[in-house]
C-alpha cells in the first residue's frame, strides 16, 4: 500500500495522510478486499471496484463519493492489461492497480512542477493527463503500420492482408471505444454532482474532456482509413480475377475454332477427301496455324491486351 500527500505537488509518504490533508492511498485489488477501514475513507471505501474486476471506463456518482474504474488499450511489457479501479471523496483518491502501471504515472507526477494549489480534482486530472500523454504517438503507429500496409496492397503483396488487417482494425476499434468511454468519464467529472471540485478543477476537466473528443476524432478517422484500406484490397483482388478471366476468354476464344474442327473431322465419314488427301494433315495444321494467328491478330485489334 502507498501513500501520498496532495499539496502543490505529490509528495509520497509513509503512513497516511493526516485528516482533513488531501491525499493518494495505492493499493492492490488483494488490499483492498482485505482492508476493512483506512483514515478519511469510513462508510465509503467498500465503493472502490477492485481492478481484476474493471472491463470498461465508467465513473458513478454516489452520495459521499465518486467511483469508476478505467480499462486502458493498453499492456504492461509481460502482456497484461492496464487496468485501475478508483474512489474519489473531498479529500482522498483511492487508486487499485494490480499491474504497477499508475505507481510509475504517480512517479512522474511527483516530479512535475508544483501547482498553483493542491486537491484531489487536480490531482485526478493530472493523472488522466498523464495516461493520454503517449496516446497521439501509439494512433500515429497504427497509422505507420496501416500505410505500410497500403504500400504492400498497391504492390501487389497480399499475402497474409486479412490477418494484419483485423488487428489494426481491432486496434482502432479498442481506442475509439476506449475514447468513448473516457469522454463519458470526464463529462462526469466536469459536471461534478458531489461537489468535490473548485472552478479551476471543473475547467481543467473540461480541458481535458476536449482533447479526449479530440483523441475520439482521431481514431475514428483510423477506423476509416482501414476500412479505405479493405476496399483497397478488395479492388485489387477483383482486378486480378479480371485479369485472370480475360486470359480465360482469351484462351476460350483462340482453340473454341480448333475444337470446332477437331470435332469436325473427328467423325470420320467416309465421304471426307480430306481424310485421303496425302496433304490432308498438314492441311489442318496450317488452317489451326492461321485461325489461332487470325484470332490473336484480331484480339490484339481490339486491345484485349
Amino acid at each position: 500500500m502507498r501513500f501520498y500527500a496532495i499539496t502543490q505537488r505529490l509528495l509520497p509518504l509513509d503512513h497516511p495522510p493526516a485528516p482533513g490533508t488531501p491525499g493518494v492511498l495505492v493499493l492492490t485489488s488483494e488490499e483492498l478486499a482485505q482492508a476493512n477501514a483506512l483514515p478519511g475513507l469510513a462508510g465509503v471505501l467498500h465503493h472502490t471496484p477492485a481492478a481484476r474486476d474493471a472491463r470498461v471506463c465508467k465513473a458513478e456518482v454516489r452520495r459521499d463519493c465518486l467511483s469508476g474504474t478505467l480499462v486502458l488499450p493498453r499492456t504492461t511489457k509481460e502482456g497484461v492489461p492496464i487496468a485501475m479501479g478508483y474512489l474519489l471523496t473531498g479529500d482522498r483518491a483511492v487508486l487499485v492497480d494490480d499491474t504497477g502501471a499508475i505507481l510509475t504515472h504517480l512517479k512522474q507526477l511527483t516530479q512535475e512542477p508544483p501547482w498553483p494549489q493542491g486537491g484531489v480534482g487536480r490531482f485526478f486530472c493530472a493523472l488522466l493527463e498523464r495516461l493520454i500523454a503517449k496516446d497521439l504517438h501509439h494512433l500515429e503507429e497504427i497509422e505507420d503500420r496501416a500505410q505500410a500496409l497500403e504500400e504492400q496492397v498497391l504492390a501487389g503483396e497480399l499475402e497474409d492482408f486479412n490477418d494484419t488487417m483485423s488487428r489494426l482494425r481491432r486496434q482502432a476499434m479498442a481506442w475509439f471505444r476506449y475514447y468513448s468511454q473516457l469522454d463519458d468519464v470526464a463529462c462526469t467529472l466536469r459536471e461534478n454532482e458531489n461537489g468535490f471540485f473548485d472552478e479551476g478543477e471543473q475547467r481543467l476537466f473540461r480541458m481535458f474532456e476536449d482533447r479526449v473528443i479530440r483523441l475520439r476524432e482521431e481514431s475514428q478517422l483510423l477506423r476509416e482509413y482501414c476500412l479505405q484500406l479493405q476496399s483497397l484490397f478488395q479492388a485489387e483482388i477483383d482486378i486480378r480475377q479480371n485479369r485472370i478471366m480475360k486470359i480465360l476468354t482469351i484462351v476460350t476464344t483462340i482453340f473454341l475454332p480448333l475444337s470446332l474442327l477437331v470435332g469436325w473431322y473427328g467423325m470420320n465419314f467416309s465421304g471426307m477427301p480430306e481424310l485421303t488427301w496425302r496433304y490432308g494433315y498438314p492441311a489442318v495444321i496450317a488452317a489451326s496455324l492461321i485461325i489461332v494467328l487470325l484470332s490473336l491478330w484480331i484480339m490484339k485489334k481490339k486491345k484485349f491486351w
